[in-house]
């Protein structure tokens, strides 16, 4: 199973990411912007810390729209199908050094929303097991070099 760069979100993380890109494409930047052009009437750029300041803020605020633009373009709503393969949107339960370990699969996003540990499915150990059935094992290379075997014992949707 091939990954993409859709990004797997409930409902309520999708609502609060699209109020968040709403407030920053709209109020807060006219408020940065219009802190910028006072900063700018004060004279001398070069040494104004507010301005500098004010140009910081509107580069981090930049950024992140475009982040939420270009995840909330590749977003899926919803719930995964119930079929024991590993997506994004699971509850999966692995066998990690011997120990159950449970985790939401899905973006960091997602992760005010639950108590659930959050794991990408980019990283080393969502990647090992995305698009694997229950009951299969795969393996990693951790940051130390180490390669880490896992199992899958179960995986199902979460429900939100």
């Amino acid at each position: 199973m091939t990954q993409t760069n859709v990004t797997w979100l409930t409902q309520e993380a999708y609502d609060r990411l699209q109020a968040e890109l709403e407030n920053l494409s709209g109020p807060a930047r006219q408020e940065i912007t219009e802190r910028i052009a006072a900063a700018r009437d004060e004279g001398d750029l070069k040494e104004n810390g507010g301005y500098h300041a004010a140009r910081e803020e509107q580069a981090k605020n930049e950024a992140r729209i475009r982040e939420l633009t270009e995840k909330l373009r590749n977003v899926r709503i919803g719930t995964p199908a119930d079929d024991g393969v590993v997506e994004a949107g699971m509850i999966v339960t692995v066998e990690l050094f011997g120990d159950d370990m449970v985790f939401l699969l899905g973006s960091r996003e997602i992760a005010e929303t639950t108590d659930l540990d959050v794991y990408s499915e980019h990283s080393p150990l969502g990647a090992a097991i995305y698009g694997k059935r229950v009951g299969e094992t795969s393996s990693y290379t951790a940051p130390t070099g180490k390669v880490i075997e896992v199992t899958i014992k179960d995986a199902k949707p979460y429900a939100g």
